[in-house]
């Protein structure tokens, strides 16, 4: 496990250089806070650098209910039954193994791995704008129906889990990079992952990280090359819905 620092976020980085997959840990005065729980391997790398931070980790927010980002959860409560689970009131549902649509969605099918037996329920269902310590919720929609990207108020810096990937290029999710095309190929709705790219890039961030590749600073330049790429996708109609 590679870890990787920037002022009070430690990114936790599992095979690097082949299939990134990554967790984060904010430290906030008191407590710790995790933003996604990574795969089943993942546990003991995450308690490890929890226990070098010397503070308790009370807070486990998922970015989205994909099984990438939850693999390790029922083994972390195991660990840590004192931590609250947070996830988005839209994605709770994918996070019960359930693919359902509602009403006035995208009608098409949500795509990539959900999870069929993690036993975990959630403690806190999250809307737009609600406060996780110094972290703010942001609806970012499009990889997965719910999911939420999350911008620290202390420094800027935002999480946005699979609404862009930086490994082997910095791309909005659904537009597929040579040689890591899972992200892309894991999104359900390319129209909204656009425009919640864009939402994030009016957030102006000083730091993004994600849930496949390295961080980004100062990142909104290489995030609205991004988005335009992904929009000229959208306009010829090579849109994903998966």
């Amino acid at each position: 496990m590679r870890v990787t620092q920037e002022g009070n976020l430690f990114q936790l980085t599992w095979l690097p250089s082949v299939f990134p997959v990554n967790c984060y840990l904010i430290e906030e005065e008191q407590e710790l806070t995790l933003i996604d729980a990574g795969m089943s391997y993942s546990t003991k790398g995450i308690l490890r650098q929890a226990a070098k931070l010397q503070k308790p980790l009370t807070r486990i927010v998922l970015t989205h209910g994909h099984m990438d980002h939850v693999g390790a959860l029922d083994a972390l409560k195991q660990h840590l039954p004192q931590a609250k689970v947070y996830i988005s009131e839209r994605d709770a549902s994918l996070l019960a193994g359930d693919r359902s649509l509602r009403p006035g969605e995208p009608q098409a099918p949500v795509k990539g791995s959900v999870p069929s037996k993690i036993l975990t329920r959630p403690d806190v269902l999250l809307h737009e704008g609600d406060r996780i310590g110094s972290l703010v919720a942001v609806s970012t929609p499009g990889h997965t129906p719910g999911s939420m990207s999350f911008r620290d108020q202390r420094s800027g810096a935002v999480v946005a889990g699979d609404a862009f990937q930086t490994f082997r290029a910095t791309a909005v999710s659904g537009k597929k990079v040579p040689w890591f095309p899972f992200p892309a190929m894991a999104t359900w709705n390319v129209e909204q992952a656009l425009a919640s790219a864009y939402k994030l890039i009016e957030l102006d961030p000083t730091l993004l990280g994600v849930g496949h590749g390295d961080l980004l600073r100062d990142p909104v330049a290489a995030m609205k090359r991004a988005a335009a790429e992904a929009e000229v996708l959208v306009k010829g109609g090579g849109t994903v819905h998966g």
